[in-house]
């Protein structure tokens, strides 16, 4: 092979794809890399090269690669860099030579690379998305974010990335508990507070705790949220659904379940938007003192009360008996994962070893920036920054119903990202509304996909708060038009 022009080393070297066999020509450019990486690097880039076209069948098996003396002059590098190439690949299946036969690709490698698939929850893509349960992630405040970022890890000390506390960074422990005494009514300690991953891990982590302890069922809100059944499950906890009242859930079907661990949202009932009352309350926390039991709560858009002050958090009530979890999900974004245990006394030993076993903790970055941003005022800031958007965004669904689906009944306390609307009968049966709104491209879920509802009128569950206002009202005027 003869070649011309001056390679990166100073020697002549071919500046086209070499002629001979179309494999190899096509090949060629995945090499031309190698020649002009750094001295030191050369060798690790042609090998990485000669792998990927192998593996993308840009080389197929059977192609007879150039000897060692015509591909070094072509390329423009020492031969024995190619030949040190040849022998690496040989050594792991992707080549095959033998002396004074040349060197062939092995037919080791039968498929290109496989690509990564993105299996991430999306929208539906319909014309107008009233799921519940989304935040505006719009609203996520990127510069302070980034503000923190950077002072973090200006001040961050290098043993600080090491592995971190299982509980998490003592800081941002303490930063929570201050917190969330403040917000929720809470007793906060920092040492009973574990950061996990949302509020899905902080359930998994009580699963596993109270599986090791011969619990085997927990008693669960019906209507409620399906992932409280699928996380204890996967603990090899059953899931036993418990009717509600107007007050919160019922004593009596409770009383009679045989359960001694339950699952609450008593601050703002999923999906049923009411809040227990205060009798519910001191029902609750009487059964659990009368019979060892535990109530988690789960406390997942505490924050968001449009009316009043929040009502504060059950667990204030008797840190004993409250496990009680919390999370970022609905405030920052839920692609953070990072949201918060606080566990009685005596679960907290078995639920921080579990989490050392689980993950070794939680990623120290994430928690120094969380923490920042809590003590500097900034997550008070995206509260009531998402308040207000909430608020507006609820305020205009309320409207739109009653101007385009009159005699609509919006139920639930004035609180949190959904509300419970009840159409007319003239718009049932469901089974009929809801095939007349999705061809007309709106989607909405009933009540009746989270339980049991006493009967088949029109009863859904309708998210707001990832819609500006212009578009929840145009997507009820098409949820109008599609109904009989």
């Amino acid at each position: 092979m003869t070649s011309s022009g001056t390679n990166p080393e100073g020697r002549q070297g071919r500046q086209g794809p070499p002629s001979g066999s179309a494999p190899w020509a096509a090949a060629w450019e995945l090499l031309l890399p190698a020649a002009s990486a750094p001295a030191r690097a050369r060798g690790r880039t042609l090998q990485a090269a000669l792998r990927e076209a192998v593996r993308t069948g840009r080389l197929a098996p059977g192609t007879r690669l150039p000897s060692s003396r015509e591909l070094a002059a072509d390329l423009g590098v020492s031969r024995g860099l190619v030949t040190e190439a040849y022998e690496q690949l040989a050594a792991e299946g992707y080549v095959r030579s033998g002396r004074g036969s040349g060197t062939w690709v092995g037919d080791a490698v039968r498929s290109a690379r496989p690509r990564a698939r993105d299996l991430a929850p999306r929208p539906p893509g319909a014309r107008a998305d009233f799921l519940p349960g989304t935040p505006d992630l719009s609203l996520f405040p990127r510069a302070a974010w980034a503000a923190a970022q950077r002072s973090v890890l200006a001040e961050l000390p290098h043993h600080a990335l090491g592995y971190p506390d299982p509980r998490g960074l003592p800081r941002l422990r303490t930063a929570l508990a201050e917190l969330l005494a403040r917000r929720r009514g809470v007793v906060a300690d920092p040492e009973r507070i574990v950061v996990v991953s949302g509020v899905a891990q902080a359930a998994a982590l009580l699963g596993f705790v109270l599986h090791a302890r011969g619990v085997r069922a927990v008693g669960v809100e019906d209507p409620g949220s399906p992932q409280h059944n699928a996380l204890y499950a996967s603990a090899g906890i059953g899931a036993v659904p418990l009717p509600l009242d107007a007050e919160g859930l019922a004593m009596g079907p409770l009383r009679e379940a045989g359960v001694g661990v339950v699952v609450t949202t008593p601050s703002h009932q999923f999906p049923s938007g009411i809040a227990y009352s205060a009798r519910r309350r001191a029902e609750l926390l009487d059964w659990a003192r009368s019979l060892d039991g535990l109530l988690v709560e789960d406390d997942y858009d505490g924050d968001f009360r449009y009316d009043r002050a929040p009502v504060g958090a059950l667990q204030g009530l008797d840190p004993e008996r409250v496990a009680y979890t919390g999370s970022v999900s609905k405030s920052l974004a839920p692609g953070l994962r990072l949201g918060w245990l606080l566990v009685p006394q005596t679960l907290a030993e078995e639920v921080v070893e579990r989490k050392r076993t689980m993950d070794l903790g939680h990623p120290t970055l994430d928690q120094a920036v969380f923490a920042r941003f809590v003590e500097r005022g900034d997550y008070d800031r995206q509260l009531r920054r998402c308040q207000r958007a909430y608020r507006e965004r609820r305020d205009a669904l309320v409207a739109a119903l009653e101007e385009h689906l009159p005699g609509t009944e919006v139920s639930g306390i004035a609180a949190g990202l959904h509300v419970i609307a009840t159409l007319p009968d003239a718009y049932g049966p469901l089974d009929l509304f809801m095939r007349r709104v999705t061809a007309a491209g709106v989607s909405v879920r009933p009540l009746a996909d989270h339980g049991r509802v006493p009967d088949d009128r029109v009863r859904l569950v309708l998210g707001y708060a990832h819609l500006p206002p212009g578009r929840i009202r145009e997507g009820v005027r098409l949820m109008a038009r599609a109904a009989p």
